[in-house]
């Protein structure tokens, strides 16, 4: 009966994360939609405002604790985070939907070489080497097309997010429920895009077609972070991180069928080298 329960988390934590998957590439391709007449910047800071409502809402209908001992840790996450998102909206903005994604996807190397040099966790140097390899193999051609700026920002967000990782496994130490996880995440980065939207002068009302996507975006990026740490909290927590890769095979799905991005070979061996660099960097 133990083993049941056991094997019915791992089923649901997986479940949750295949949902996840399926709402990070979904949202990866409302971005692409919405940059026809939004800046990154400006999708970046509705995203994260859709998120506060759309969570900050129901917390307080239902009179939860938003005051909390740790929110030094929630500010440093979310400002990391905060900057990690605009590298990757800008990535996905300027590069194939499969390239920006999987290069934001070498956030578990980074999050392994991070533990490594802040936790003293055992370095496991070969997947990393792999993983590396297969970075510079797909970085060679966003190089090449002079999207070398698309490129870096991608892959610091990869960075970013790895250690923005460490925040939220402090904060899962310290009993942080998970709705208040994603809330200051996304109520720093609000903030965080209200400060900067007026230095980079790229304030406009969205039309018909920009509030399409703005809603897009922010119901898919919100409804897969709620998904995601219920994945992590419920399941297996290897599993359900392998299973995040599936973001890497929805969003290449998604680019080649709708805007006939083209994969070549060299692409796809550097999307598995880095897929699977990440999944054997990410075992404890």
């Amino acid at each position: 009966m133990k083993n049941f329960f056991a094997n019915a988390g791992v089923r649901l934590g997986a479940g949750w994360m295949v949902v996840a998957a399926l709402l990070f590439a979904l949202m990866g391709v409302f971005v692409k939609l919405g940059s026809a007449t939004l800046s990154s910047v400006e999708l970046v800071f509705w995203r994260s405002l859709f998120g506060v409502v759309l969570i900050g809402v129901p917390a307080l209908a239902r009179r939860q604790r938003f005051a909390t001992p740790n929110w030094p840790v929630h500010l440093r996450r979310g400002v990391v985070a905060y900057c990690s998102l605009l590298g990757y909206f800008y990535a996905i903005v300027h590069l194939p939907l499969s390239t920006a994604v999987t290069l934001n996807y070498t956030s578990p190397m980074f999050l392994a070489l991070l533990s490594v040099l802040l936790l003293r966790e055992r370095l496991r140097a070969r997947a990393l080497a792999a993983g590396f390899a297969g970075v510079v193999l797909l970085l060679k051609p966003t190089l090449a097309a002079d999207a070398w700026l698309a490129g870096v920002l991608g892959l610091s967000s990869g960075l970013l997010a790895g250690w923005s990782y460490l925040q939220v496994r402090e904060l899962g130490r310290r009993g942080e429920p998970e709705w208040r996880v994603v809330f200051f995440f996304a109520l720093v980065s609000t903030v965080g895009g209200a400060l900067l939207i007026p230095l980079t002068g790229d304030w406009q009302v969205p039309d018909a077609d920009a509030w399409l996507a703005i809603a897009g975006v922010g119901l898919t990026a919100t409804l897969a972070q709620l998904a995601m740490t219920r994945a992590y909290k419920v399941g297996s927590k290897l599993f359900a991180a392998n299973l995040s890769y599936l973001t890497v095979v929805f969003s290449t799905l998604l680019g080649v069928g709708l805007w006939g991005e083209p994969l070549p070979p060299s692409s796809i061996a550097a999307i598995v080298l880095i897929v699977v660099s990440g999944i054997v960097a990410g075992r404890r």
